[in-house]
């Protein structure tokens, strides 16, 4: 048996006597030297204890007996986190199942955990090759495996982000990075975010066309219905648009890699909407709130089994930068034109931006090109006497107004409601509060060839 110091034995006894001290006379001792982490289970036997006692001095002599090839032990333990607590209760916002019956009527498949997911190659994607290849050029490219493409990438990044900061080199631009006092708006490293951004928004998008390929049971008109119908539980529960965004996001990525049936899209709504409840809100609603609102036509042990599904769908990668993500940017450098900023510029970039949720054809444009379609719409419908795209949002926004013209062309006929049989209108009536200035009551006058 090994001896032990003569100090360690005089330690043993105080600690043993005030066993129930407060836990904050053992957390805060002076931070000289830290020991290795030795065992991090819950069986505290009498050498534990006794490592535990001075472990400053045993560390000391273990040192001297240590061979060099001794690996180091990692000292991280990992936290538990704790899920929010429920808001508050709240009553149904609306059925939608009876809206999805009333749709015309498909056979039923399998299961969803019945289906392997179902993978397109990138040239089924639909995506239009010289667009992405005028956007690569203005962004980084994706990192490639090798070090040496890796390395092209990285000073090929470095330089487009120097180019970016460099304002002096464009007069007309404004600098809306400036702000250096405001330690929210990183101003320092903004433009290396959305570089980043521009990037990921290329490699985490759904298949646009997984309608055609991929889903036998569901139609655009249904998944509209839904969309709708999640926005009035978004605006019932008080959450955040990112929250709308992404549970959107989510619902779309999912379709696009499994197959379901029209029974179960509602459960797949409220299952999106419950993972970006979880990931974006500080106090997220509960399962059984979300159960409540479809009337309790799904149970939680439902819900909490495709929870599972559609994360390990997205192999656990909720970050995905979506349209509210790039429209703080790009209305920031719409309002440095103003002398004061504009809230119903803001109110109507975000009314124009929500309608394309409920649009599938939209999918076929990237985020970050419906935001600067927006802003461009909005500008438009605000002021003619000035045309809507100066050079600092096509500085920030590395969009041209020719590259703008067939998201805005289609996003009017969306404002217009002309190309839309069965209008939903849970988004235009939330923007007809007078809270939001009314914006969805504003038309856009017809959009003339030269402003492209």
């Amino acid at each position: 048996m090994k001896e032990v110091a003569p100090g360690t034995q005089d330690q043993k006894q105080p600690l043993r006597a005030n066993s129930k001290r407060a836990l904050s006379d053992v957390t805060y001792l002076p931070h000289k030297k830290r020991a290795i982490l030795q065992d991090v289970t819950n069986n505290c036997g009498e050498n534990t204890k006794r490592s535990c006692l001075n472990p400053t001095e045993i560390q000391a002599k273990k040192r001297k007996v240590a061979k060099p090839a001794q690996p180091n032990v990692s000292n991280e333990v990992p936290s538990a986190a704790e899920l929010p607590p429920f808001i508050a209760d709240s009553k149904p916002v609306s059925s939608m199942e009876m809206r999805l019956r009333s749709s015309e009527d498909f056979r039923c498949l399998d299961d969803l955990e019945d289906n392997a997911p179902f993978r397109m190659s990138s040239n089924q994607c639909g995506t239009n090759n010289n667009l992405l290849q005028s956007q690569t050029s203005r962004i980084s490219a994706r990192p490639s495996s090798s070090q040496k493409k890796a390395s092209q990438i990285v000073a090929a990044k470095k330089a487009n982000i120097s180019e970016l900061l460099d304002v002096s080199k464009h007069p007309d631009v404004a600098d809306i990075d400036a702000d250096f006092e405001d330690p929210q708006l990183c101003s320092h490293y903004a433009a290396d975010i959305y570089d980043h951004l521009r990037v990921a928004e290329l490699s985490r998008r759904p298949y646009p066309n997984f309608m055609e390929t991929v889903q036998q049971d569901i139609t655009p008109s249904m998944r509209a219905i839904l969309v709708d119908w999640l926005v009035e539980v978004s605006e019932g529960y008080k959450l955040q648009a990112n929250t709308l965004y992404l549970a959107v996001y989510l619902i779309d990525w999912f379709l696009s890699k499994n197959c379901i049936e029209k029974e179960r899209l509602q459960l797949l709504g409220i299952t999106c909407m419950l993972i970006a409840s979880k990931y974006e809100e500080i106090n997220a609603p509960r399962i059984e709130d979300f159960c409540f609102i479809t009337d309790n036509t799904y149970t939680k042990e439902e819900v909490v089994k495709l929870e599972s599904l559609v994360l390990k769908s997205s192999s656990y990668q909720l970050f995905a930068p979506t349209t509210k993500t790039f429209l703080r940017r790009f209305l920031r450098a719409a309002q440095a034109s103003y002398k004061r900023p504009s809230i119903e510029l803001e109110y109507l970039t975000n009314y124009l931006a929500e309608l394309t949720l409920l649009n599938y054809g939209f999918l076929n444009f990237l985020p970050s090109m419906i935001a600067a379609s927006a802003v461009f719409l909005a500008r438009w419908t605000l002021d003619q006497s000035s045309h809507p795209w100066n050079p600092t949002l096509e500085h920030y926004a590395s969009y041209k107004a020719s590259d703008l013209k067939a998201t805005v062309l289609a996003l009017q006929d969306l404002q217009l409601n002309s190309n839309d049989d069965c209008p939903l209108t849970a988004i235009r009536k939330k923007y007809t509060q007078d809270k939001l200035n009314c914006v969805a009551a504003l038309s856009s006058p017809k959009l003339l060839e030269t402003l492209f």
